[in-house]
């Protein structure tokens, strides 16, 4: 099992080559805010633990278990954005608690909160009663 850290560098390098084709050490590096060298050192750690391919100066692409992880952690992350919508959490705030709890989560606590979603998403009225309810338990300023 990868580390959160091999899941961070994971899920970015699957989003990069999803949206660009191509995952540079730049780019990673920029996405994750981590040094160039970071980056290097855990690109030949993952090569190593057969999650890509790298061949310096030439790339990498992800094997097929890398790409298989990279797609359900970037899909774990969709999820928790949604959820966290949905229950009322400020947008500010979305990105940063979903990279604070989405590597701690089993996947029994994931596919509960997807059961979750899907029920909310066809029973609407029961986002409007949360936020509803939400709103009484806020304090008047």
């Amino acid at each position: 099992m990868p580390t959160p850290s091999m899941e961070d560098y994971l899920e970015r390098i699957y989003k990069l080559i999803d949206e660009k084709g191509y995952a540079r050490v730049a780019d990673i590096a920029e996405g994750l805010e981590v040094h160039p060298s970071s980056v290097t050192k855990m690109i030949q750690k993952l090569d190593k633990d057969n999650y890509l391919i790298y061949e310096k100066y030439r790339g990498l692409v992800l094997t097929p278990k890398g790409k298989r992880i990279g797609k359900r952690l970037v899909d774990r992350h969709e999820v928790l954005e949604k959820f966290l919508s949905m229950i009322g959490v400020q947008s500010g705030n979305i990105y940063r608690d979903v990279e604070g709890i989405e590597h701690h989560l089993s996947q029994d606590s994931m596919e509960c909160i997807e059961v979750f979603i899907e029920w909310m998403s066809r029973h609407p009225e029961r986002v409007e009663e949360l936020k509803a309810f939400k709103q009484q338990l806020e304090p008047e300023e």
